[in-house]
């Protein structure tokens, strides 16, 4: 039996991923401003004993975006709605580093945080899409590495203003009169590079101590970004082999800031299928490939490449090289991926079509599922899987067949060990900045 627990979270996304999984018959076409089918969809979770529910985002749209892009909830404010109907699952949701104040993302997290009762998760992004900059008066959208030495300062200033206040300052002493300990109230008194707040924050921290840190980036600043600070990563591997090859370099990344490896979690996408028969696991697939046209999925393509409009190329003609800069100023490691493609000679339409129709490597009956989360787990490919849903009804598919085979071969949890994301997960509660420099103050 193995002693790793394999991490689950659950995406929710509305009317899916892609630009055609609306015009499934049984989709809900509405799913993404409907606050009755994500309660659905995270109580299903919550009863599959997920780890937590993540909500992706995006602060920049035009009409080649997908629908559930054009049209959605904030993260944080169906998180909000959620967190009134659950208990243990864990909330994450994704803000930029780019387009957000830091100080209202600290209070807005660390509300989040408290109304769930410690639940919160922050999924670190900097925003790769160039027409993010016009919605927020920009002219012009910060180039990569820039992005990431802003990322690395807001992220400093964020977890800064968390801790504001140490346990213990607020007395509530209605005998004596005393609200606060002012001794325990810290200003942040932050001037940098990017960014300038005096703090303090002006709510305390909940009962995970801080937001649990996610992150989403697998180029070589993503990479170095999350094994410095995050405590979980989401990534997208082709393989097991390219997934061990990922696990290895993060976890030893991670190791050579000074951390331990296992307080980083590495969470691979994936969008399971899942049938009674092999037969009808491949007649899912196929369900779900052939919703998808041409059309969209060049406009698939063009999303990792700054929203290009590839709609203006032959599609059986090569991949234009001239966008791959395109790619490497937006989002590096999709676009490599699909730059691997065009050198193996696949024309623009077949390249679109693999990226818009991919096939899972889940896809199988409730028991070849399971073996093969059990095998990226054991054969050190992940700590577990971020999961979209990949037809209707499939996430109750998945807890009611997959998640009792996981359960009884040890791998996965019976109930949730907690109250916190931090318990479910494992990760550790940060120590108080502030209440570790007073303790030294004090030891010296």
């Amino acid at each position: 039996m193995s002693k790793r627990q394999l991490k689950l979270g659950f995406i929710l996304h509305g009317v899916g991923p892609g630009w055609d999984d609306w015009r499934h018959p049984d989709a809900q076409v509405d799913a993404s401003t409907s606050l009755s089918f994500y309660t659905r969809q995270a109580q299903v979770a919550e009863r599959g004993k997920f780890d937590y529910l993540f909500v992706a985002d995006s602060v920049s749209i035009n009409a080649r975006s997908s629908p559930h892009y054009l049209n959605r909830f904030e993260p944080l404010t169906i998180l909000s709605a959620v967190a009134a109907v659950t208990e243990h699952i864990g909330l994450v949701g994704t803000a930029t580093v780019s387009y957000t104040e830091a100080y209202n993302l600290a209070r807005q997290f660390a509300s989040l945080d408290h109304i769930s009762g410690g639940r919160a998760g922050w999924n670190v992004v900097t925003s790769w899409l160039e027409g993010s900059a016009a919605n927020f008066g920009r002219d012009k959208h910060l180039d990569h590495d820039v992005r990431y030495r802003l990322a690395e300062e807001y992220l400093d200033v964020v977890k800064g203003l968390w801790d504001s206040w140490e346990d213990g300052a607020l007395v509530r002493d209605k005998a004596s009169g005393q609200f606060l300990d002012p001794g325990k109230l810290h200003e942040l008194g932050h001037k940098g590079e990017f960014l300038s707040v005096k703090g303090p924050l002006n709510i305390s921290r909940s009962p995970q101590g801080q937001p649990v840190i996610f992150q989403a980036g697998s180029s070589e600043d993503g990479r170095n970004f999350a094994a410095r600070h995050a405590e979980a990563i989401f990534t997208h591997q082709e393989d097991l082999a390219e997934g061990q090859a990922f696990y290895a370099d993060v976890k030893a990344r991670a190791r050579g800031f000074g951390r331990d490896p296992d307080q980083l979690l590495v969470l691979p996408g994936g969008r399971p299928i899942v049938g009674s028969t092999e037969e009808e696991a491949e007649r899912l697939h196929r369900e779900l490939a052939d919703l998808v046209s041409l059309e969209n999925a060049l406009r698939a393509l063009g999303r990792s490449f700054n929203d290009h409009n590839f709609s203006l190329y032959d599609p059986d003609g090569p991949f234009p090289q001239h966008v791959a800069e395109e790619g490497r100023r937006s989002n590096q490691s999709a676009s490599e991926k699909v730059l691997k493609e065009a050198e193996r000679g696949l024309t623009l339409g077949e390249i679109a079509l693999r990226v818009a129709t991919p096939r899972s490597h889940f896809t199988g009956t409730p028991e070849q599922v399971a073996d093969r989360f059990q095998l990226w787990l054991e054969q050190r490919g992940s700590d577990g899987f971020n999961l979209f849903e990949s037809l209707p009804g499939q996430l109750e598919v998945f807890v009611d067949h997959v998640v009792p085979i996981l359960q009884a071969r040890g791998i996965y949890k019976q109930d949730y060990p907690g109250n916190t994301l931090r318990e479910t997960l494992g990760v550790d509660v940060p120590v108080n900045r502030n209440t570790a420099a007073r303790l030294r103050r004090t030891a010296a």
